[in-house]
């Protein structure tokens, strides 16, 4: 008897020492970022995101201090892979990142088949939590399809009823536009016409005349970074604004509102976060970031904090180390804390069900390019889960 007691006394011993020894050890999260090449601007703006989510908590998630393993993907997919599968093999907890989609396609199958949870605060691919969604892949912001339906509300709100459509030629622009003009159509609004420019073009002027002798009251045009920057501000050379309703998915935001300078008032475009909007959780966060580095957070910085302030949340919640468990509970998690003001995750599919955050350029000099003019409710932009 005294001997079954001494081992049990002694396994207790052993799970209490296995559970400080647990305790001890890092929390690990292994973040793929593109620190420098095409969106090199954007990882290190998430990484001031993610600093700020530990940096509140504390640094510790469970008792354990939370240490970041920094890799750069120099946005290039197979740099991502690699850089991947080194943090998987050192026994990274959770993967964070990466900013471009196909980055972030290519880091996915990896965290499935490691069975490590993967936290998504920037690509917006709907593959990713669609055709490609696994059961370890979380995205917290906006996908590409909710987007594109803001697009479709905004004409439908403003009354406009004939619209060109001004898509890059690639892929995914071509097929956003596919999915915006399908939309427009079954609200009857009129196709005016569409062009495909070459991603990177620089002359825009045949585009524009063309879409001056169409009759539209809209164009839309779907296109990001250098090829947005050079559309509106070659429209803004010919008076476009004046006459013709320009907006996009993706087309403005604070930063390309700089670059383009007086030619982006008036531009509308889906905003994925705001620095100006009005709740408790976000004024926090854009005070304690201006404080820091003397500006508000763009986009990229506040998605990444509110993403993993969320998942960090979670996981202390579960009060466990097992990762199946922190999956589980994100899964069915909800986050009435987001600086957007209320995010829940979809079971589904792992995509969180968000209010779409509509913007329109403003004057140049003003605190922040673009104001937030509309927010919709994430029962208009998102389809019921299946």
């Amino acid at each position: 008897m005294r001997h079954a007691f001494r081992l049990a006394l002694a396994a207790a011993a052993f799970a209490c020492s296995l559970a400080a020894t647990a305790q001890q050890q890092p929390f690990r999260i292994g973040a793929v970022l593109p620190l420098s090449g095409a969106f090199g601007v954007f990882g290190q703006n998430m990484k001031r995101g993610v600093e700020f989510a530990i940096q509140e908590r504390g640094g510790k998630v469970l008792g354990r201090p939370i240490e970041v393993v920094w890799e750069d993907s120099e946005t290039k997919p197979q740099v991502a892979v690699q850089k991947t599968s080194r943090l998987i093999a050192s026994g990274v907890d959770v993967l964070f990142g990466a900013a471009s989609s196909g980055e972030t396609i290519a880091m996915m199958p990896l965290a499935a088949q490691a069975k490590v949870p993967h936290l998504v605060t920037m690509s917006a691919d709907d593959r990713i939590t669609g055709t490609n969604k696994t059961r370890y892949t979380f995205r917290t912001s906006n996908n590409l399809a909710m987007e594109n339906v803001m697009v479709a509300e905004q004409v439908k709100a403003l009354g406009l009823k004939k619209v060109y459509g001004v898509a890059a030629d690639v892929g995914t622009t071509r097929e956003g536009w596919n999915d915006i003009r399908a939309l427009l159509t079954k609200e009857g609004v009129q196709i005016a016409g569409e062009d495909f420019p070459p991603l990177g073009s620089k002359d825009y002027s045949v585009i524009i005349d063309k879409v001056l002798k169409s009759g539209a009251d809209t164009v839309v045009v779907v296109a990001a970074g250098n090829d947005a920057i050079g559309f509106v501000k070659q429209s803004h050379e010919v008076g476009l604004g004046k006459k013709v309703k320009i907006m996009g998915p993706v087309l403005l935001d604070d930063t390309l509102a700089r670059a383009v300078g007086p030619g982006a008032e008036g531009v509308m475009s889906a905003q994925r976060y705001h620095a100006s909007l009005q709740n408790p959780s976000n004024q926090k966060f854009v005070e304690a970031y201006r404080k820091k580095y003397g500006e508000p957070p763009d986009w990229v910085a506040g998605e990444a904090y509110d993403g993993l302030s969320w998942f960090l949340s979670v996981v202390e919640q579960t009060r466990s180390n097992d990762r199946e468990k922190w999956v589980d509970a994100f899964a069915q998690s909800s986050w009435p804390s987001s600086i957007e003001g209320g995010k829940a995750m979809r079971v589904c599919d792992h995509q969180a069900a968000q209010g779409g955050i509509w913007g329109e350029g403003t004057k140049p000099g003003s605190d922040y390019p673009v104001r937030v003019v509309r927010q919709v409710p994430s029962s208009t932009v998102f389809t019921a889960c299946k």
